[in-house]
């Protein structure tokens, strides 16, 4: 076994007991620097996906609406499925960017934790996370945008 590698896992030793925290080396400060990043990128593609569902969701929900009503107006056989459609790819998306940010939040607080000190996050190194700021102002605007559209009706 190398030294400050433990076999059992993070955190724990055979019997699975908590462990003292590993000392600090290389390996294991950039093994946690790639699961650091790897929780960013996670976030990030969650965060494309989700606002590629809101604006779907948006766009069929205006472009059918318009499109109903210069065709054939009031009397279109389901005149709430543009709507309907809508809401549920933009619930779909928001509550995907809620999740998403959930789950980064506690990796992130795990990765903060005691036992990864010595490894961890570094003086001169960033304290705050540009992708959780993007995916938050992703996630208001699902909000917003269902909410838009619930009112409007």
């Amino acid at each position: 076994m190398q030294a400050g590698v433990q076999e059992a896992g993070a955190g724990h030793d055979a019997a699975g007991a908590r462990a003292e925290p590993l000392p600090f080396n290389v390996q294991t400060h950039f093994a946690w620097l790639r699961t650091s990043l790897s929780a960013e990128r996670t976030l990030m593609a969650w965060n494309r996906t989700s606002l590629s569902l809101i604006g779907f969701g948006f766009t069929i929900y205006q472009f059918f609406d318009k499109f109903q009503e210069a065709t054939v107006g009031p009397n279109a056989p389901h005149p709430e499925a543009p709507r309907l459609l809508g809401l549920a790819l933009i619930s779909m998306g928001t509550a995907g960017t809620l999740i998403a940010l959930y789950q980064y939040w506690q990796i992130k607080r795990y990765l903060k934790g005691d036992e990864f000190k010595p490894n961890g996050h570094r003086e001169g190194m960033p304290g705050w996370s540009l992708t959780l700021l993007v995916a938050t102002f992703s996630a208001v605007i699902g909000v917003v945008t269902l909410g838009w559209i619930l009112i409007r009706g």
